[in-house]
């Protein structure tokens, strides 16, 4: 059995421009391959207010992010494989995409990967952790065939990244 199998996408929102769930379930499988893990969970996509009242009663923040991590914690003496859940808030995503000048898919493939590092343990809270973490999503991502998230899309020629604060600014998890 494939490990994606052990995902579950639930789309509280009209899936209208939002990827499929082979989709998401194809990126988290890349993602987990590539990391040399296996682990199941539940990826859920959400509008503004969902986002944000998950947002207010676990992070204390009221507005809607893109994504959130939810790490499950087992229960003594469980076996089972299950990483956690994934929030991903539609309109965020889709908003941040235009914004950014990225394609919508590339963005709704590296929030995926990004709330899958969260799950297993990565952060961003540090500059050594977040380098970290970025430099996974990037090799992630490019094994996928997306180009590096980081990169301004407007200096992409020049070489030139976006800075870690100006997209914690944006990319806050649980």
């Amino acid at each position: 059995m494939d490990p994606s199998d052990h995902w579950g996408v639930q789309y509280a929102v009209s899936r209208r421009g939002i990827p499929a769930s082979i989709s998401f379930r194809y990126w988290i499988d890349r993602s987990l391959a590539f990391l040399k893990v296996r682990g199941a969970g539940t990826v859920r996509i959400v509008d503004e207010q969902e986002s944000a009242a998950l947002n207010l009663a676990y992070r204390g923040k009221s507005a809607p992010t893109n994504v959130l991590s939810f790490v499950f914690e087992p229960p003594i003496g469980w076996s089972g494989d299950y990483l956690g859940d994934l929030v991903i808030c539609a309109p965020v995503v889709q908003r941040e995409a235009l914004e950014q000048r990225k394609s919508p898919r590339a963005h709704w493939a590296h929030l995926t990967v990004h709330g899958v590092l969260h799950l297993l343990g990565y952060d961003h809270l540090d500059p050594r952790d977040a380098q970290e973490m970025e430099s996974r999503e990037i090799q992630i991502l490019q094994m996928m065939g997306f180009a590096d998230p980081y990169q301004d899309s407007e200096d992409a020629m020049a070489g030139s990244r976006s800075t870690l604060a100006e997209l914690q600014e944006n990319h806050v998890f649980q």
